[in-house]
């Protein structure tokens, strides 16, 4: 169905002609209208199919058309002007009229000049498409389908004009986004017309070479796909170089300032200035997509929904390692950065929160190299090295990595801003921010105390005192990374423990840290040396098969080198305290940090009153150890655990909804829950004959939190029927490899993504 009356375009190359082949294909106008200089191009584009019709006189074609037409401008840029003083001597007014041309400042001041103002019909536009080809012989009705086209209207322009020229960029596959004129010139000078220029420069300077022949014989892959734009259009890439000269030569003068110092790091053979270089830009592609995105770094099934489909019953055994601390990993990162050396780093998680926080501090200037399974190298800068960020820190869906660099940032000479997804930018910040602002640094919010977080470098940070109003680890930590900047003592007092890697690794990299009962104190003007890092696995990720083992009869399993830091071990406590059959093994110590050996034997639970001092140390795993209580003979009561509330999403809710629709009574209190566990049939287990309560199936939404999907996955081992969990996808964000580590030891799960 036609979007549009008739379609005029002005120039049949690749560009306009495609949109007029398009436009024809999908019947999007009711006549598509073809001119051009070249009689050759024009008869080309009848015998190809291309048009319905071509133009040979223009003034007077332009003098029929009506309001619900359109102009499309396809020609060289430079060649704008002439097509423009054409359209405002006969184009009637109200007829829509745009273009196609790279360089957007130089076509909007041309119709400044032409019109003596900006006409409301004017929409100025840039398909963002194309090959080496040209020609309309090279026309391809499918070449704006998943491209996108950018519309920068002026604040003359009518709204209905710039609802026309959507519309048919829309209808024809185009993805339409609007940007500022000068933006746009900005943005494709260094993402297009540099590149361009210096694919140009490059075949050039080698074809001057002596052993040009023997250069071009033997070019591998890298520089046929870097020169292959050389190829495009030579006349073109002239007309855009000179419409859009400014904003190149900004783009271009801080290239060879770059290019300059890679040439004194060849020269002197700094392998740190290289090596920063390579990784910088390797990650830089996919780093920046996904910031601007507004996405995971890790994204399953090529983004899209990712569900599970849980099969009931099974028995688990066999013996596995789970992914590395996520904790840990964040303060490798984090610390090794502020180290005076190089720091070699083993068992790092790969998962898109861990990959935030080394994101960032790439931005800052840190080389850093992997991470290539588990292994990453971070060269320190010292505590003083880190650098500008060039943009926003984008740190995905990872609270621990803003609330952390917050406190780190604080203390820098320059500004800086922490951005993330949409899920982190609605979890509280002022948790970090107050106690930040005591110091005398200046942080503001969003409305509501939320992301993004702008952090003025600069202050002067003084030492304080600071009582928890809540155990909090990342709030600790803030606010210790911040009394490395600041002029005194800075004390944190805890009102219950909770885990303690930050003054781990600080006293492991050789900085003093001292601890008093529930005091932790910390003074600047130290430095910190570099040391190897073991990470340990995950506990709050082997809490999962902890559970799962103990509540399936018959199940024996062994998690392998698990970090049990006597601050995290809350789960391995509570869980004893139900009865479960936990054994620690090979007991010993990794980089200041304790790890065991973890084997688990089915046992019969008992419901219990969870005590409060044990909260702090099992925050992360109550999604997992809810569904232990379900499955416990008697009631289960959680109190003093309100920051489930304001976590990925609120835990005791989620976790609360889900259970009911499992037939579990739960009951979500303020600050926790309790639990009605139950049985209904009898079976025999290794350790004799037992009540095995039992669970129904369902459909839950974890509500894109990792935690609530992983625990309604070990659900499905004591349910009755399938269980279907929605929104998987952020898994990844803890535990990589999930669903092949849980079938492996005799879970049934299926990932359907839709």
């Amino acid at each position: 169905m036609p979007v549009i009356g008739r379609l005029l375009i002005v120039g049949l190359g690749l560009i306009g002609g495609s949109l007029a082949l398009a436009v024809r294909q999908r019947k999007l106008a009711v006549e598509v209208l073809g001119s051009s200089r070249s009689q050759t191009t024009l008869d080309a584009a009848m015998r190809l199919g291309v048009v319905d019709r071509v133009v040979t006189d223009l003034p007077a074609e332009l003098k029929t058309l009506q309001e619900n037409d359109l102009v499309l401008i396809s020609v060289p840029t430079l060649t704008v002007p002439a097509i423009l003083k054409v359209l405002q001597a006969h184009l009637p007014k109200g007829v829509t009229f745009t273009d196609a041309a790279s360089v957007k400042g130089s076509v909007v001041d041309g119709v400044r000049d032409i019109f003596d103002y900006l006409p409301p019909e004017f929409v100025p536009g840039h398909p963002i498409a194309g090959s080496e080809k040209s020609g309309v012989a090279a026309a391809s009705a499918d070449l704006y389908e998943h491209h996108q086209v950018i519309v920068t209207p002026l604040a003359e322009t009518g709204a209905e004009h710039l609802a026309r020229v959507v519309t048919l960029w829309t209808e024809v596959g185009a993805s339409v986004h609007e940007m500022a004129v000068q933006e746009h010139d900005e943005v494709l000078a260094a993402t297009s017309h540099i590149p361009h220029l210096l694919a140009y420069s490059l075949v050039d300077t080698l074809a001057g070479l002596e052993e040009n022949r023997e250069i071009f014989r033997y070019a591998a892959g890298g520089f046929r796909d870097f020169t292959r734009i050389a190829a495009s259009d030579p006349t073109m890439w002239h007309d855009i170089t000179l419409a859009n000269s400014a904003a190149m030569l900004t783009v271009l003068d801080k290239f060879s300032d770059k290019l300059a110092g890679l040439r004194e790091a060849i020269i002197n053979k700094d392998s740190d200035h290289l090596l920063g270089v390579y990784t910088r830009a390797r990650e830089a592609r996919n780093h920046f997509q996904k910031m601007q995105e507004q996405k995971a770094y890790l994204e399953p099934m090529n983004g899209s929904t990712v569900n599970y489909l849980v099969q009931p019953g099974g028995q688990l055994s066999g013996e596995l390692r789970v992914p590395g601390d996520k904790s840990i990993s964040h303060r490798a990162i984090m610390l090794g950065s502020l180290t005076d050396g190089v720091v070699e780093v083993s068992g790092f998680l790969e998962g898109e929160d861990s990959l935030a926080t080394l994101q960032a501090f790439r931005d800052m200037g840190v080389v850093i190299e992997g991470p290539d399974r588990g292994r990453v190298v971070v060269h320190g800068v010292g505590l003083h090295g880190l650098n500008p960020p060039p943009g926003p820190l984008y740190l995905g869906n990872s609270g621990t990595s803003m609330r952390l660099l917050t406190g780190l940032l604080a203390g820098q000479q320059f500004n800086s801003v922490l951005i993330g997804d949409e899920s982190l930018s609605g979890r509280p910040m002022l948790r970090v921010a107050e106690p930040l602002s005591q110091m005398g640094a200046k942080i503001t919010t969003a409305k509501g105390g939320t992301p993004p977080l702008e952090i003025t470098g600069g202050q002067s940070l003084k030492a304080i005192d600071y009582t928890l109003p809540v155990a909090s680890a990342q709030v600790k930590s803030c606010v210790m990374l911040a009394g490395l900047y600041a002029q005194g003592e800075t004390r944190v007092v805890e009102p219950a423990p909770t885990r303690d890697h930050t003054e781990r690794m600080l006293s492991g990299f050789d900085y003093p840290v001292k601890t008093e009962g529930r005091t932790i104190s910390i003074t600047p003007g130290g430095s910190l040396s570099a040391n190897s890092i073991d990470v340990p696995a995950d506990i709050s990720s082997a809490a999962f098969f902890l559970v799962a083992a103990s509540i399936t009869p018959g199940s024996d399993i062994l998690l392998r080198h698990v970090g049990v830091n006597p601050t995290r071990i809350g789960v391995i406590n509570i869980l004893r305290l139900m009865g479960a059959d936990i054994e620690l093994l090979n007991e010993g110590f990794t980089g200041g940090e304790p790890v065991a050996d973890l084997r688990v034997r089915s046992a019969v639970l008992t419901g219990i009153h969870i005590p409060e001092d044990q909260v702090p140390l099992a925050i992360d795993e109550f999604p997992v150890l809810f569904i232990a209580a379900a499955c416990a003979g008697g009631t289960t009561v959680l109190t003093g655990a309100e920051e489930l509330r304001v976590k990925e999403s609120d835990r005791i809710e989620a976790m609360a909804d889900g259970l009911d629709i499992l037939g579990v009574s739960a009951k979500a209190t303020p600050d926790g829950m309790i639990i009605e566990g139950h049985s209904v049939e009898t079976g025999t287990g290794h350790d004799g004959d037992r009540e095995i309560s039992k669970m129904g199936g369902g459909e839950i939404d974890s509500h894109g939190d990792h935690r609530i999907a992983m625990a309604f996955t070990i659900a499905g081992l004591r349910a009755q029927k399938p269980i279907l969990i929605r929104n998987c996808s952020n898994v990844a964000t803890s535990f990589p490899g999930f669903v092949e580590l849980a079938n492996s030891l005799g879970l049934r799960v299926t990932v359907a993504n839709r």
